[in-house]
């Protein structure tokens, strides 16, 4: 009796260790959800800085899409292509861009299975499969570089340099002429890689559970798995704390993303950087104001503008205080300039444009509130 007591215990342990931890299940769901944030960040960024450009041009490449850093970027990118005969890039043609939402949506459905299945074989499984996402994809992505730098049309080319391919790195930087070329992973990609870092830290010490005694093993383990779980919410707080600022305008070439006019004063030009660290960029105040109460509203944004003492710095537009008059000329005609910091009164002003006698100071959040109100003059299409 004792004896068939004894092997019954062994099969309940042995059970038991197929199963994991509390923690690491936890930790687990935590990286599988984490996926969900790449259908609402960049994964990967490519910039290329030269004399000519010193803004840079940047290349952000979504779940599902391809675009500019800059309102104009991929459009320049392509012209400088169609010079030394790359092929365009038109994010329509690149297929991954339509499979990778299914492959992403997948393993977080797998993942989050994993968690409520509870088994280290299933942990294993979800690991190895996301590991091959991941090595398959860079590779592919390598590919994709490969063939944009050496499969060139050199006969309609009007730079031919013998020998010269124009293939940016997988990761880091490299010199192409007069460009260099930097390719790294977009807040998206660090994501991806912490998620798949946690599995993997998850199935070694699953593995090494088993090396141990059971008893002092499940302890361990679910103490380090709460520690990876920590780790995990630090370090994804950490890369969202990298979002993108505020970007410099070029004066004259960037347009408004609201009326679509050039930007060309400094004074009036802002800046809105979303929650997805996108950068958007307008010509007056009145602009952004109006784009952030219409495309923006119920969603985190940063705010920024430029204080008339210093037109080479961004600052929040929460710690500037705003002036409007007839008597100020903004480019969309609503009168609405940057007084100055956040203490400035109306008597501060130097210049006659920004000391008109029917002034109204006004905060960020009031210029807001009157245009989603239908009080101000400048209405939501950039009309007035």
């Amino acid at each position: 009796m004792e004896i068939v007591m004894q092997s019954h215990a062994k099969k309940l342990d042995k059970e038991r260790d197929k199963h994991l931890g509390t923690g690491s299940r936890f930790t687990l769901a935590v990286a599988s959800l984490a996926l969900l944030l790449l259908f609402v960040t960049p994964i990967w960024r490519i910039t290329l800085d030269a004399p000519q450009y010193p803004e840079g041009l940047g290349m952000i490449i979504r779940i599902d899409d391809v675009t500019g850093e800059k309102p104009n970027d991929l459009k320049n990118i392509n012209g400088l292509n169609h010079y030394i005969g790359m092929k365009e890039i038109v994010p329509e043609s690149i297929p991954e861009l339509r499979w990778m939402p299914w492959i992403i949506g997948g393993l977080c459905l797998l993942g989050l299975f994993a968690a409520i299945h509870g088994r280290r074989g299933s942990l294993y499984a979800w690991t190895t499969l996301f590991l091959i996402v991941a090595v398959v994809g860079l590779v592919d992505f390598y590919l994709w570089e490969y063939d944009y730098g050496h499969n060139l049309d050199l006969e309609n080319a009007a730079i031919k340099v013998p020998g010269m391919n124009y293939q940016p790195p997988l990761i880091g930087s490299k010199k192409l002429l007069n460009f260099t070329a930097v390719s790294m992973p977009a807040i998206g990609g660090w994501i991806a890689f912490l998620s798949l870092g946690a599995g993997m830290l998850l199935s070694f010490l699953s593995l090494r559970r088993g090396k141990k005694t059971r008893a002092a093993a499940r302890a361990n383990t679910g103490n380090t798995a709460r520690g990876v779980a920590v780790a995990f919410f630090a370090a994804g707080m950490f890369v969202a704390g990298c979002a993108t600022g505020p970007s410099e305008i070029r004066y004259g070439e960037d347009v408004c993303v609201h009326c679509r006019m050039p930007i060309a004063d400094p004074r009036f030009a802002a800046e809105l950087v979303t929650e997805t660290g996108k950068v958007l960029k307008f010509d007056a105040i009145e602009c952004a104001a109006a784009h952030a109460s219409a495309d923006l509203a119920g969603t985190e944004y940063e705010a920024f503008v430029h204080l008339p003492e210093d037109l080479s710095q961004w600052v929040h537009a929460g710690e500037a205080r705003f002036i409007r008059s007839s008597e100020i000329h903004s480019p969309m005609g609503a009168g609405i300039g940057v007084l100055g910091g956040a203490g400035a009164h109306a008597s501060q002003a130097q210049s006659p444009e920004v000391r008109p006698v029917d002034a109204h100071l006004l905060t960020w959040h009031e210029i807001v509130a009157a245009i989603e109100s239908g009080s101000d003059s400048t209405h939501a299409d950039g009309t007035h």
